[in-house]
């Protein structure tokens, strides 16, 4: 699953997939619902309809959009749009409404257009995103007005939020990892119970908080722009909603960056299914060699497997003992927890990196830490995800692509998956079961093709843990015609990243629609120095 990280980078962490625990199947098959159950619970899943045109009714063609400067951000402008709670029948249900903002063009004289973006996640807001990249790319934010949107479900768009902050920070407490039957019942219990939350507070509404139908959204503001043709950048689970976006509206396309990708062209559960293992791969093959290479100053090991084991034991003392760095919060850092923080700082090595290693540092002397070093366990730690982000990520990852519902093999796969790959692998089943009780979604299927595309610019980390690259190149095989530039380093979201290689690229093609020749490789920024002490 995708975790949500707090970046420096354009694109969120989602950026939030993952996975869960080791080998007791047999054990707890008893205490779960049998193959069929939870489905046969929800009703016979709708039948997926086609993507196909829809009818747009006038009433939402001619509206005008009342720009005013964002409360946020006065040097961005906002508005807002009314939308279909569902475009395929739009004279059915609520309507909702979509926040959308804008940068205009700094040298409006030589203005080429629009670049359209959108956020990660699913979960991440998009609103405020254009002021960043107008600032990290003046050439870019010189010529285009730069526009984004809070898509359906988050943020100041109509939201969503199923539980309390504090039910959904119970949802995660404790330790994955625990495979005893009424620890993993209790993993299945509340999944299910997530799932009853959001269908009793959102019901008519979660079938329709789908990739398809916010691509449908970004062409109404498209069109409400005055604009023929967009350009596109969007990064993690953007580059689905840019993938679907470009399928369906190609003449609409005139160029588009995905940064990070997603397998488009696949399952979500396909996809999900992979990043136990990338996850795994860029915490021992990146972060713990650098943690190593830096024992001087952190003090963790002096090998890759020295620092793994200080790691894992400190893992095993949060269990038995949990810590309270923040100060009137609530909140314990437990195994979950730890998990987390780990998790979300491998995102990015420049920032994340440091900070995490400076953080377990801190926690290796708890008891004379600094209060500088209790707050940034705390902020390395203490965060997690919010209630908005998490109902939108289970929405479109549940609802845009089947899942399986069977729930005990679920339990079996997150036993094997925590055994070999334990960083994520021991999150699958929390994740998993809450797709296997979600209701079901008349979501039309999107295959991506690149069919009536001009050529599509892909970039993707070799090391990236949550969009992993072994998913880039399937949908760069989906994509046709698309160039894939390949960093070798392992950060999450490669564009305006660091790299002169891959800025450079991408620069150079948003301005002059020029792509290389075929596949390239760029050079990575260096991994950090060691914080400072």
């Amino acid at each position: 699953m995708f975790e949500l990280r707090k970046s420096r980078r354009t694109v969120p962490a989602v950026s939030a997939l993952s996975a869960v625990s080791a080998a007791l199947a047999a054990v707890v098959a008893t205490a779960v619902l049998p193959a069929g159950a939870a489905a046969a619970q929800q009703g016979a899943p709708a039948q997926p309809r086609q993507s196909a045109a829809v009818t747009v009714p006038e009433r939402y063609t001619s509206q005008k959009l009342a720009w005013q400067p964002c409360p946020e951000l006065t040097a961005m402008e906002c508005a807002e749009m009314t939308v279909p709670r569902d475009w395929h029948a739009p004279d059915a249900g609520k309507d909702l409404t979509i926040a959308v903002s804008r940068v205009r063009a700094s040298d409006p004289a030589h203005r080429r257009g629009v670049l359209m973006m959108a956020a990660g996640g699913p979960g991440g807001k998009g609103l405020l995103r254009p002021a960043g990249v107008a600032r990290k790319a003046p050439a870019i934010g010189a010529v285009h007005d730069i526009v984004s949107f809070d898509q359906r479900g988050v943020g100041r768009s109509t939201p969503l939020q199923c539980q309390t902050q504090d039910e959904l920070d119970a949802f995660f407490a404790g330790d994955f990892r625990d495979r005893s039957p009424a620890a993993v019942q209790r993993v299945v219990d509340n999944s299910r119970k997530l799932a009853d939350a959001c269908r009793d507070k959102h019901g008519d509404l979660l079938p329709y908080i789908t990739t398809e139908q916010t691509v449908r959204d970004m062409d109404l503001f498209r069109a409400l722009l005055g604009e023929r043709k967009i350009s596109y950048y969007g990064a993690s689970y953007a580059t689905m909603v840019g993938a679907y976006y470009a399928t369906l509206f190609p003449q609409r396309v005139e160029r588009a960056v995905l940064d990070s990708n997603i397998a488009f062209g696949g399952t979500w559960e396909d996809f999900e299914k992979g990043q136990p293992e990338s996850f795994q791969r860029r915490f021992e093959q990146d972060f713990l060699p650098w943690l190593a290479k830096n024992d001087a100053t952190y003090h963790y090991g002096r090998t890759a497997a020295e620092a793994k084991a200080t790691w894992e034991r400190r893992r095993s003392a949060l269990r038995d003992s949990p810590l309270s760095p923040g100060e009137g919060k609530g909140r314990s850092l437990d195994p979950n927890r730890f998990d987390s923080g780990t998790i979300q700082a491998i995102y990015d090595s420049q920032e994340g990196f440091p900070a995490l290693a400076t953080a377990l540092a801190a926690l290796e002397h708890w008891d004379t830490a600094a209060p500088a070093e209790r707050k940034l366990v705390d902020t390395v730690f203490g965060s997690y995800l919010t209630t908005n982000f998490f109902a939108e990520f289970l929405s479109v990852t549940c609802a845009d692509t089947p899942w399986n519902r069977d729930t005990g093999s679920w339990v079996r796969r997150s036993a094997e998956d925590t055994a070999k790959y334990p960083l994520m692998g021991a999150r699958e089943l929390a994740f998993a079961s809450a797709c296997a009780a979600w209701p079901a979604s008349p979501a039309p299927r999107v295959k991506v093709t690149g069919k009536g595309l001009p050529p599509v610019l892909m970039l993707n980390s070799r090391h990236d843990p949550a969009t992993y690259y072994e998913a880039a190149q399937r949908a760069h095989r989906d994509l046709r015609g698309s160039r894939l530039v390949t960093a070798t380093g392992g950060d999450h979201g490669v564009y305006l990243g660091g790299s002169a290689c891959t800025d450079g690229i991408v620069n150079k093609y948003l301005l002059s629609g020029e792509l290389p020749a075929r596949d390239v490789t760029c050079e990575d920024a260096p991994l950090p120095a060691p914080a400072a002490k």
